[in-house]
């Protein structure tokens, strides 16, 4: 497909289903080749697989390849990583996006939900952006980037895991984005600017009701990910981006 990604390849994590699909098939439209990445292969509780999603961008002309990866195993994301490679012959974008919710009051917290925010919403980025690194620098530079939330600057809202776990992902691209600056490499985060009513905010919410006003379609979230795909060092890197500020 032609268009401003045309030759490029990008790895979406977290890409079954909610912002990752959209994300994904957003690229896809660009003219990247697309790693559909994600743990869910067979339908579940939630809709929505690696698979489904795409055969809809190759139904739609674009290239796409589903690689099975849990972000929280190393093993799995270098496999994932080294299956995109030769597959599509290396890779130029990342989008980090896997995540879990958990939005419960601290001490209300069980620690099994802690550890798995911190793993997949932290450690998860950190595995599968180092994964990448070295791909990206052997193309001349890139775009790294990693989906955050609005929820980071809310202190005013109290303290959960979800959000604490996401802060500790900025402060790691942040800082990341100084570290490959000398590569060519633009690293950003990207966050809704309103609410995404995905399939995993709807199970892992809280209840939480959320007036129309503050819903954002997930298209927003899609466009400004296109942008911030065509960034390399020259460009915008070091940033949190809402969504909505890049999409209008």
């Amino acid at each position: 497909m032609s268009g401003p990604l045309a030759g490029k390849v990008a790895f979406v994590a977290g890409a079954s289903r909610g912002i990752g699909a959209t994300v994904a098939a957003a690229l896809a439209g660009a003219g990247a080749a697309v790693a559909v990445a994600a743990r869910t292969e067979q339908p579940g509780k939630l809709p929505g697989t690696i698979g489904s999603v795409a055969a809809g961008i190759t139904a739609a002309g674009g290239r796409a390849l589903p690689v099975n990866c849990d972000v929280t195993s190393e093993e799995s994301v270098e496999t994932a990583v080294a299956a995109t490679v030769e597959e599509f012959g290396g890779i130029d974008i990342l989008v980090a996006n896997a995540g879990v919710m958990w939005l419960g009051p601290i001490e209300t917290t069980p620690l099994k939900r802690w550890k798995l925010c911190l793993d997949v919403n932290t450690t998860g980025v950190f595995l599968v952006t180092k994964a990448v690194i070295p791909h990206v620098r052997a193309r001349g530079g890139g775009s790294l980037i990693a989906v955050t939330t609005t929820g980071v600057t809310m202190t005013d809202q109290g303290a959960n895991a979800y959000w604490v776990s996401k802060a500790a992902a900025e402060r790691l691209y942040l800082g990341l984005a100084s570290d490959l600056k000398p590569d060519n490499i633009a690293v950003n985060c990207l966050s809704p600017s309103r609410v995404v009513l995905t399939e995993g905010w709807q199970a892992g919410g809280a209840g939480m009701q959320i007036p129309p006003e503050m819903v954002e379609p997930p298209e927003a979230m899609a466009n400004a990910a296109v942008f911030l795909a065509q960034q390399d060092a020259s460009g915008i890197t070091g940033t949190i981006q809402r969504s909505e500020d890049l999409s209008l």
